[in-house]
């Protein structure tokens, strides 16, 4: 007997059909002798909906309603899902982020899990009844509902599942596992039996949208066992867990890609002590994040370029931001695009050979194409490449590193 945390994510949940096809699921888990506790989302397109409708109710809401407001969608699946559950007679209860509780920080709209109280889910443990959650919310210091952003519904699950000490758990979606990359661009992409916490982290920093950052962080904190399993067929799916449990790693596991960069440079920067300070410091109040940084000075010493990416969708507001502290930082020219992709190889087998950037380098100079910015760390090496060569790359790429399925 296992203690399992399910997760089922708003597809899983779409209609009345499907939330049956779920509360079978669970049947099976229970029915198998484990003790279960679910956390779902809200019903696809629930969500967008509901924050349709605080935007049209004023462009500049309180965050505090408007968590309000988008935290209800959660609360009709729970019900509903414990509904189903105790007409296939599973014993279930539902459960709201505030009556747990899950407590949170005051940031509403993408606050943070301080704690979770476990009494009541224990209660429902040793009742032989599941525990039905609403992912995505919890209840801030201040007394009001507080939402995790988007993509909670996977972190309320590791956070539930690390509370209670749970064997596995395990995260259903409209995929069924996890990839060596993407499959819509690489039909030979295999499904990982395993991959490590710290390959997954980089995989979804770096544009997998399997899991959400935050949950492997926590996962990889609390070492939470976690499984990504598809909701709509019974076949094994990947599980992400520590290093050590894994025998053989590969020195490449995945290729990744991020379409959403922006690349910006400023030629001609004035080279002084603390000038780079003065160009991210702005960008930072302006809650841009900057990624990949490459600086190369002049041959007298006297200027640098430096050249960075930003999300694509903050492009235009760091583009004003630097505008207006040109004279303060005293460059020549600024330049930028959004025309550019980031693509990773990504892999924990790195750590102990020698080779792997030079290989992605000689790769995708063969199929001509030109290396823009490039960033490393001890398990993955990352390029900003011209977008119209995304397939190429990564196509080029996941073949090089031995990553084809089989024929």
């Amino acid at each position: 007997m296992a203690r399992i945390v399910k997760k089922f994510g708003g597809t899983s949940v779409g209609d009345i059909d499907r939330i049956r096809n779920v509360a079978a699921r669970v049947k099976k888990a229970v029915d198998e002798g484990h003790e279960v506790a679910v956390v779902v989302s809200a019903m696809s397109g629930t969500t967008n909906q509901l924050v349709g409708y605080c935007r049209d109710a004023a462009p500049l809401h309180d965050a505090r309603e408007y968590d309000t407001v988008v935290a209800a969608g959660e609360q009709i699946t729970v019900g509903l899902l414990s509904i189903c559950l105790q007409e296939m007679g599973v014993p279930a209860r539902s459960f709201l982020g505030w009556q747990i509780p899950i407590k949170t920080n005051t940031v509403h709209g993408s606050a943070r899990i301080e704690d979770i109280g476990t009494e009541k889910l224990e209660e429902c443990f040793k009742g032989g009844r599941v525990a039905v959650i609403a992912g995505f919310q919890g209840v801030a210091e201040d007394g009001r509902i507080a939402t995790l952003g988007r993509g909670g519904s996977d972190t309320s699950a590791v956070a539930v599942a690390a509370a209670v000490k749970a064997d596995r758990c395990d995260i259903y979606t409209d995929v069924d596992g996890v990839y060596t990359t993407d499959p819509r661009i690489v039909p030979k992409a295999r499904k990982l039996d395993k991959i490590t916490y710290e390959e997954m982290l980089e995989m979804a920093s770096l544009g997998a949208k399997v899991l959400q950052t935050r949950s492997v962080a926590l996962a990889m904190k609390f070492g939470v066992r976690t499984q990504v399993r598809s909701s709509f067929e019974d076949t094994p799916g990947t599980l992400v867990v520590d290093e050590e449990e894994i025998v053989e790693q590969e020195v490449v596991s995945g290729i990744a890609y991020s379409r959403g960069e922006a690349k910006i440079t400023l030629v001609a920067l004035e080279d002084q002590p603390g000038q780079v300070s003065h160009v991210f410091g702005p960008l930072a109040d302006a809650n841009i994040n900057v990624d990949m940084i490459v600086q190369s000075a002049s041959d007298d010493g006297k200027s640098t370029d430096v050249t960075f990416t930003v999300p694509e969708d903050d492009l235009q507001r760091a583009v004003k931001v630097l505008d207006a502290a040109k004279d303060q930082l005293n460059f020549q020219e600024l330049q930028y695009t959004g025309d550019v992709v980031k693509v990773s190889v990504v892999g924990v087998g790195m750590r102990s050979h020698a080779g792997v950037a030079r290989k992605m380098f000689d790769v995708l100079a063969e199929k001509g194409i030109n290396i823009q910015v490039i960033s490393t760390s001890e398990i993955k090496v990352s390029v900003i490449i011209d977008a119209a060569y995304t397939e190429l790359a990564v196509r080029a790429l996941h073949t090089a590193y031995g990553l084809d399925a089989a024929e």
